[in-house]
């Protein structure tokens, strides 16, 4: 008897989560090199400073609140739409979980971007991709990739969330790599090439474009709510927690400041290349090769350590982001066909919105001037969406608090109630009005013609993302009510899908490279989605009795 409770005392122990292991879980979803580099081209050395700003006043208090949301939704498994639920009630839980997903497109677009470019320095050893890649064969090849990795995930499940981590720290191993290499070279003489390399050139710039940036600092550092369904399998999460999160500072501020200082070594800070957000961090592997005389060897390394990590997140996203969705709204506000799964249990419809939407998001950026600029921009539209996501877990936060006795928690951020609530009302602002000054368009000249047509394609993207969240309740009413109990007639169907491929291939044949063009393709789509309206305005349906 006695060595049988010993077993289960020794098992128990077994499953309890160390907070150095929890530490390192958190840092691969927070911050990577490639979010040195987007950064690094924004705000150029200063960043060393945005970097240290963020740290205190942003990082940390948002982990910690992290940390005590997952500790009071336990039970709900810790994801952010079943705090919202908890707090607000179904609908805002629906609708967290849709925007959620939303903003998930452009990272997957992005990422099938990265997948392509990555692919192009394994083969090539350069950047003359781009060379050889119109924009439109640029966005056919990565939804190529879309397809490919939906039929992968439907062969091999969860072994990629293994692949994808042993990714992430393969990635952070580059990158400490990097660091190091970066201090042994300096040892050598190397030259400093941002000059002068004084405390100046480290401090920012307090503008309109500084501002407008912060959204895509917010958006290489968050991805922590990721680990709160793990603050409950803590021994002791009421003081183990916050040594996790002290820990995963520590780290996070060595890997932005020294890299960041990194790569003031070797790129000009105030002359950096056009193209520093999609090449930059193949650039830098290639010249710390040089430095050292290996050739082309360290940045093959990080090439295909790239090609690799981003493969598989692809993978597990294509599928875990539209489980999330299907799984976590019920049937009260999704409709049926999208909750439909096959003999394996995938939810195929929703992989085909998926597809659709990603296809949608690809089709705004393809008459963009370059294939640079198409990156570019699917970049920074992640910096609007993903901090505007942000903004429920703050939301959340604020919610606890103010009802303390209805949300107990074994970890609590801040005992003092009124100081909790300022920082949390401090946090959503922050994180909202970086939303709205990210709207505006990055990398290109302010008020150009890009710059206006980034700026209605950033709207537009917002638009139809968020809006389909809010048409779904409705559809799926439209289900229940029908005596068929579908939201739409096979005629219908065909009539929408008519309509939206034609103003789509429309937009290729007439589109061309002049504004005018582009912004035909815009109000075409516009009309679609007035069409649509109407069209689901007509439908006549019989209630069921």
């Amino acid at each position: 008897m006695n060595s049988k409770m010993m077993a289960d005392v020794n098992q128990s122990r077994k499953s309890y989560i160390t907070w150095p292991v929890l530490a390192l879980m958190d840092f691969v979803t927070v911050i990577g090199f490639d979010d040195l580099i987007y950064n690094f081209q924004n705000q150029g050395l200063s960043v060393i400073s945005s970097w240290v700003i963020m740290l205190f006043i942003y990082v940390i208090p948002y982990s910690l609140m992290v940390g005590q949301l997952g500790s009071v939704f336990s039970k709900e498994g810790g994801g952010l739409s079943s705090w919202v639920r908890g707090t607000s009630g179904e609908f805002l839980g629906y609708f967290t979980a849709w925007t959620y997903w939303a903003a998930s497109i452009p990272y997957v677009v992005d990422t099938a971007n990265s997948v392509v470019v990555g692919l192009g320095w394994c083969f090539n050893g350069n950047d003359s991709l781009e060379n050889h890649l119109s924009n439109a064969k640029f966005a056919l090849l990565s939804l190529l990739v879309f397809v490919i990795f939906i039929f992968i995930q439907s062969r091999f499940k969860n072994s990629l969330e293994v692949l994808s981590t042993i990714g992430g720290v393969a990635m952070f191993g580059m990158t400490v790599l990097f660091v190091i290499m970066t201090f042994s070279a300096l040892v050598e003489g190397r030259h400093i090439a941002t000059q002068p390399f004084n405390l100046h050139a480290i401090l920012p710039t307090f503008n309109f474009k500084y501002f407008a940036t912060i959204g895509m600092l917010i958006y290489a550092m968050n991805g922590a709510e990721l680990v709160a369904p793990f603050v409950t399998r803590m021994k002791k999460p009421k003081s183990d927690f916050p040594k996790a999160m002290i820990m995963l500072a520590v780290m996070t501020a060595f890997l932005t400041i020294f890299g960041s200082f990194s790569l003031g070594v070797f790129f000009n800070a105030h002359h950096l290349p056009n193209d520093l957000k999609m090449n930059g961090s193949y650039y830098a592997f290639q010249a710390l090769g040089r430095q050292f005389h290996v050739g082309n060897f360290f940045m093959y390394c990080f090439a295909w350590t790239e090609v690799f990590y981003m493969c598989a997140l692809l993978a597990v996203l294509l599928d875990a982001m539209t489980r999330i969705l299907i799984s976590d709204t019920g049937s009260k506000y999704m409709p049926k066909f999208l909750r439909k799964t096959n003999a394996n249990g995938l939810p195929i419809n929703g992989y085909i919105l998926t597809c659709v939407l990603s296809a949608f998001i690809i089709g705004l950026g393809v008459f963009l001037p370059d294939m640079n600029d198409i990156f570019n921009w699917l970049l920074n539209l992640n910096g609007i969406v993903s901090p505007g996501v942000t903004c429920w877990i703050f939301f959340a936060f604020i919610k606890i608090r103010e009802r303390e006795t209805q949300f107990p928690s074994e970890y609590v951020f801040i005992k003092n109630q009124k100081f909790a609530l300022v920082v949390g009302w401090w946090m959503l602002i922050v994180t909202a009005v970086a939303t709205v000054l990210g709207i505006a368009p990055q990398d290109v000249s302010q008020f150009s013609e890009t710059w206006w047509y980034e700026l209605a394609i950033n709207l537009i993207a917002i638009i139809v993302l968020i809006g389909l969240g809010a048409i779904m309740p409705y559809v799926t009413r439209r289900e229940q009510r029908s005596s068929i109990g579908e939201a739409f007639t096979k005629i219908q169907w065909i009539g929408m899908v008519s309509v939206l491929l034609i103003t789509m291939i429309s937009s290729f044949y007439l589109g061309g490279t002049h504004l005018a063009m582009r912004w035909w393709y815009i109000g075409g789509l516009s009309l679609v989605g007035i069409i649509l309206i109407i069209l689901i305005g007509k439908k006549e349906y019989t209630a069921t009795k």
